[in-house]
């Protein structure tokens, strides 16, 4: 299962239910894709295909959402 965040401007930000426990998210567009470690910071965890340009843009979407991520975190994965 992988539940869907947010969408925005061609990106799915999503998290796999049985991963490692430290709180990342995983974002998808068409041309790759990529996953950023959300503590201690927001940092590039691991990248695909995207380019540089599209890096900045989900880490961009990624910060802008930073609630909503958490508090989509904390819901699916309690304690």
């Amino acid at each position: 299962m992988s539940p869907t965040i947010f969408r925005e401007r061609g990106f799915r930000f999503y998290f796999f239910s049985r991963e490692e426990s430290r709180m990342h998210v995983h974002v998808y567009h068409a041309d790759g894709e990529a996953k950023f470690w959300l503590e201690p910071s927001l940092e590039l965890a691991q990248n695909i295909g995207l380019s540089a340009k599209e890096l900045r843009e989900a880490e961009g979407l990624a910060r802008s959402h930073e609630q909503e991520r958490r508090d989509a975190w904390r819901k699916h994965f309690p304690g």
